[in-house]
């Protein structure tokens, strides 16, 4: 898949209030292959967390009292957006509004990205009763590491939508339209 390059994202948040981002991941896609995984741990507003977001993903306040917060991990992100504005993610409704609503906590600019969601993606191109990233990575047999850790789950998806353009039958990302937006 020559020529296709994009960035799948994962956020993990502290609280059920976007804006509390305590951990994000991004999977770097070049040339259709994965050519890079990172992952920060961050420091959400108070360094609060709620127990239902700790029991999921196990990320509390003492993993993140030291880490840096979100505009210093974004400035980070967003170097790599510098090359490749396209972002994927598995439910991007959820990933975008924890970019959007991160950026207006801390008073930073949105970028001009383009997004894809691998969930819009799966529910148009199969036929599955349930389409969470962990269900149809094992359907494929796409490696899973720990589910609900952002670097994890930023690879899942990466590996995940490559297979749905593969499936669909399509060779750009311009072609999967049904399922993007503009952050």
């Amino acid at each position: 898949m020559q020529g296709l390059n994009f960035i799948a994202i994962d956020f993990e948040t502290a609280t059920g209030k976007r804006a509390s981002i305590c951990e994000a991941g991004i999977c770097i896609v070049y040339e259709g292959k994965i050519a890079k995984t990172c992952s920060w741990l961050v420091r959400p507003q108070g360094n609060y967390y709620n127990y239902w977001n700790m029991r999921l993903h196990g990320i509390g306040p003492k993993d993140t009292k030291d880490s840096p917060e979100f505009p210093e991990v974004w400035a980070e992100i967003s170097d790599y957006l510098k090359d490749c504005p396209v972002l994927v993610s598995h439910n991007a409704a959820f990933d975008m509004g924890c970019i959007r609503h991160s950026l207006e906590l801390y008073g930073l600019e949105k970028p001009d990205v383009t997004y894809y969601c691998s969930l819009r993606a799966a529910r148009r191109i199969y036929d599955f009763d349930c389409n969470t990233l962990d269900f149809l990575c094992n359907q494929f047999e796409i490696p899973c590491g720990q589910h609900h850790r952002a670097g994890n789950d930023a690879e899942m998806c990466a590996r995940l939508f490559l297979r749905e353009i593969r499936d669909a039958g399509y060779c750009e990302l311009e072609e999967m339209n049904y399922c993007n937006g503009r952050l």
